[in-house]
């Protein structure tokens, strides 16, 4: 497990509520879409993040994090493994406070570069699992 119950805890409650979701396009089917959905009913805001940079969910989306022109707290990966690593460094870059792997979306040397530039960080797991577990 990568990232036990008190980091899933403080990301989702404590870090921001600013969230970049890359991955997230207007595709209904997706995975994304839903957890977007979720995140905004506990009051998180989303930042739709994909190449087509789709307005999703009332919010304007944008192609790459460094196209979003203002802080972003969490970056929440819906990208295959093998590309999630470049991600997570983005992620770092942009200053972001924490990433979040999605279920199913491991890089263990990934994992470590972002824990040692000190942001907090789960992998495989769900924050549509996870918040509704805070109440």
């Amino acid at each position: 497990m990568y990232g036990d119950q008190a980091t899933v805890r403080r990301i989702l409650t404590e870090l921001g509520d600013t969230w970049a979701v890359v991955g997230l396009s207007a595709n209904r089917s997706r995975a994304a879409f839903g957890v977007a959905q979720v995140l905004q009913r506990f009051g998180k805001r989303i930042v739709p993040v994909h190449p087509k940079a789709e307005t999703v969910h009332g919010e304007r989306g944008y192609a790459c994090l460094a196209d979003i022109p203002f802080e972003v707290d969490v970056v929440d990966v819906f990208v295959n493994s093998d590309l999630a690593g470049a991600v997570a460094d983005e992620a770092v870059a942009k200053g972001a406070r924490a990433v979040w792997f999605q279920l199913g979306v491991v890089d263990e040397a990934a994992y470590e570069r972002t824990r040692a530039a000190g942001l907090a960080m789960v992998m495989d797991r769900c924050p549509a699992i996870e918040i509704p577990r805070l109440r």
